[in-house]
Parts: C-alpha cells; structure tokens; sequence
C-alpha cells in the first residue's frame, strides 16, 4: 500500500500532520540526525583545539565546511546515512561513517578522519542530540503555544473579571465568583506551571564507555579530559554538564522535563473539564463556525469538540510521559537499551501536547459569556448568602448563628423574602443590617474581579 496520511498508523502523521509541522525537524528521525551531525561536528573541531600534535586546529575555511554539513543538512542527507544503516545496522556509527565520505576529499580535514568519534560512544552522541532536540522543542515551539494559551486566558480574566456567576462546589451551589476569577485560576497555574518547565536544566555527559574517560585517558593519559568534555557540553552546544554517568546519561532531568509538562497538561485537562461544564451550564456560549456540523441528526448542537479534543491528547501525551519519565532513569547496571525504543517516542507526547494546545486555542477563540444563563442562576439562590449572614452574626456574638443559618436554609429553596425577613429579626447595629439586606448574590463575589484582573507574569500574587 503506498505511503499516504490516510494508512499513518499514528494520527500525528495523518489526519493532524499539518497541526504538529513545526514540530517534526525538531524531535523527527530526521532532527535526531541532523542532531547527531550537529555533535559529531562540535567534537571533531574541539579536538583539533586541544593542542595534539596529532590533529592541528582547523581553519576558518574547513570549520565552515563542517558546519555547513550541518546547517545546510536535509532529508536527502539523512535518507544516506539511513541507507549506510542499513549495513552497519547501528545508526550512530552510521553518521560518522557519512561525516568521513563528506570530508574525505576535503586536504585539511581527510587527514584527520581518524579523529571524528574519538573516544566516543554512542550514547556520548545520543544523549546530547536527544538535549539538543528537546531543548529546541521547548523553546521554539512548545513554549510559544503555552504562551499563547495563557495570553489569551488572562485576556479573557481581565475581560470577565466583574461578570458575577454563582460557584458550584462539591456540584452544589456555592458561594459566588466571577466568571472571570475562574479563569485567572487557570492563568496562575499555568503560569507556574510554566516557570518549572522552562526551569529545567538539560544534562549532557561525553565521558565514554561507562562515564570514566577510560578510551580518552588511554590515548592522552596526561590531559584533563573531564574539563574538555565540559568546555563541549557547556560552551559549544548551551546544555549543563553531568559528571557522574554510566555508559548512558540518566535521564533524570529529561524525566523532570516530562514530569513538569505532564504537570501543566493535568491543569490543562481539569480546564478542558470546567470549560465543558460551563458551556453545558450555559454560562459559556459558542460562536458557530460557518459550515461546521455539531451532530449528524441534530442541526442545532454546537459541540464543545475542541475541549473534548484537547482532554483527550492531553490524556494520551501525559500517559507517554509518565512511562518515560518512570522508565528512562532506570538502566540495568552500567547500560541496557531498552530507553532506545522509548526515547523514539518523544515527539509522540509533544506532538499530542502540541495537539492539546491547538484544540484550547480554537476553543477559547469560540467562547463569550453567557449572561442570561449566569444571571438566572444567581436570582435563584439567595441561600448562598447564608454565609455572609452567619460570618456577621459571629461577629456580633448572637448565638448559634450556623445552626440558625443551617436550619433556615439547608436544602432549601430560600427566596429573597424569606431572607430578608430573617435579616429584619437580627439584634445587630442597623448599619450593618442595611448592609446585608442591600447584599443580593450578584454583588457578594468579594475581591473576585480584584484576582481576575492580578495574572500578568512577575505580579506578585501573594
């Protein structure tokens, strides 16, 4: 059957390809090429800067022609290194043996292809590709789609912070918020949450076999290969260097990484959640899309899809990262493979992440309020100001104010009147009795629409 987006097995390569394009160069088969390329290269020229006699630093001339392997690296490229795969059937040893034909007739650098891998194995490679790769994912995609994300949260907090609505704990009415409060809620995780994402520190290692510089020392027993190695993680390819290894870096700041996005996906589907319940409540409308079916045999509907939408990959992005982040930090002794097969997977649970935050943007752009449904609800539960009855009350001393609140109203339908008539018999200073009888549940939100409008990044929101 010939390769089409309709026989994918995955959706991320079918029918959501276009949704996850920025992501593929970055964390594809193909990004982890280029990535490994991209480290063979920087290895090879810091070799030639470590003063053997054996290999002289490189000219502007060659350094720009190993670079450009890099930077001008393509699909076509990669297809050759997976065809010399396909007989060394190791793909790392794959991309030296390609770097070596690019340069071979090149009169500076072919004299020194005994120098490319030096010392290296391939998890030295692998490991500072995967940082390389998830380090340009965060930053230049994922980042930005959250971004966006709180953005337009925090706009819509600010535009509905005064918009009373009644609140529903334990899915009973509650004391009331505003529309806009709720959503500033979702802004401030968010925020935090992104805080701890962009936080994590990458850790690379290019330490040999088992992490001791065993090869190196063999060659140079008489050079500081540990601060070498760090000058290369550190200054030539921007990721933090880890000093105690195996044969493979352990994976446990990639496994904070997942975990601190798994965190922020699990705000993001109890958002989805909420922002399904209100728009059933009616508390939240839905502009229709010209030309869209809400169902197949009930023209009306207008389907809160996008919320369901972005649940659904969250849910499947956080099951991902929670195996990994589980599994990769666990190698039997110095070194197994199983986290090779695992490791393919990261642009699976990015992409279902980046698919999650599209289906939130194309809901939020969809949402007004809904002031009649919200309205109507508040007019009908004047028992939710049992509370700030019975707090005045306390304040006061009159006894037994919770009792008295709780058999007036529990399980009540409690009207103004009945209320008010309540508030008349109270022995408290006539100013505050005028004070609770002008009190009705749209005003009694406290400092709600204050917290709607305090979400920017930086604001202190002590």
């Amino acid at each position: 059957m010939p390769a089409s987006p309709l026989n994918a097995l995955s959706p991320l390569d079918g029918r959501y390809a276009a949704k996850v394009e920025k992501l593929r160069p970055l964390l594809s088969e193909y990004g982890l090429i280029r990535r490994r390329l991209q480290v063979e290269v920087e290895w090879f020229i810091a070799l030639s800067e470590a003063g053997f006699a054996e290999f002289r630093p490189l000219g502007e001339e060659a350094r720009a022609t190993l670079h450009s392997l890099v930077e001008r690296f393509s699909e076509i490229d990669a297809e050759a290194i997976k065809a010399i795969e396909r007989t060394t059937n190791h793909d790392v040893k794959a991309v030296e043996y390609w770097l070596a034909e690019q340069i071979g007739g090149d009169p500076e650098l072919a004299p020194a292809t005994g120098f490319l891998h030096f010392a290296c194995t391939s998890e030295d490679i692998n490991n500072t590709s995967h940082a390389l790769m998830l380090e340009a994912a965060r930053r230049d995609v994922l980042l930005p789609a959250l971004d966006a994300i709180v953005a337009t949260l925090s706009a819509r907090a600010a535009k509905f912070a005064a918009q009373p609505m009644l609140s529903r704990t334990h899915g009973q009415t509650a004391s009331p918020t505003t529309l806009g409060k709720e959503i500033a809620n979702v802004a401030v995780r968010l925020l935090r949450a992104r805080e701890v994402i962009a936080s994590v520190r990458l850790l690379a290692k290019m330490n040999g076999a088992v992490g001791n510089y065993n090869a190196h020392l063999a060659a140079y027993p008489g050079f500081d290969w540990e601060a070498f190695a760090r000058r290369v993680v550190e200054e030539r390819l921007g990721l933090a260097f880890n000093t105690h290894t195996t044969q493979i870096e352990p994976h446990d700041a990639m496994a904070e990484l997942f975990d601190a996005f798994k965190r922020c996906n699990t705000v993001l589907i109890d958002w989805s959640r909420d922002a399904w319940g209100y728009i059933s409540l009616g508390y939240f409308t839905q502009k229709a899309v010209a030309g869209e079916t809400g169902s197949s045999t009930m023209p009306h509907k207008v389907n809160p899809i996008d919320f369901e939408n972005g649940e659904g990959n969250f849910g499947i992005a956080n099951a991902l990262f929670a195996h990994m982040s589980e599994k990769l930090p666990i190698s039997r002794f110095q070194r197994d493979l199983t986290d090779s097969t695992v490791l393919r997977n990261i642009g699976v649970a990015f992409g279902h992440t980046l698919l999650g935050y599209d289906s939130l943007a194309r809901g939020m752009a969809k949402l007004a309020a809904g002031p009649a449904a919200i309205d109507a609800d508040l007019d009908a539960a004047w028992e939710v100001l049992a509370e700030p009855v019975q707090t005045v009350m306390r304040r006061h001393g009159i006894a037994n104010p919770y009792e008295q609140l709780k058999e007036l109203t529990r399980g009540k339908a409690i009207t103004k009147d009945a209320l008010h008539a309540f508030i008349r018999g109270l022995a408290i200073p006539a100013a505050e009795r005028d004070r609770l009888l002008a009190m009705t549940p749209r005003s009694y939100v406290g400092k709600a629409a204050e917290l709607a409008r305090r979400i920017h990044p930086g604001h202190d929101r002590r």
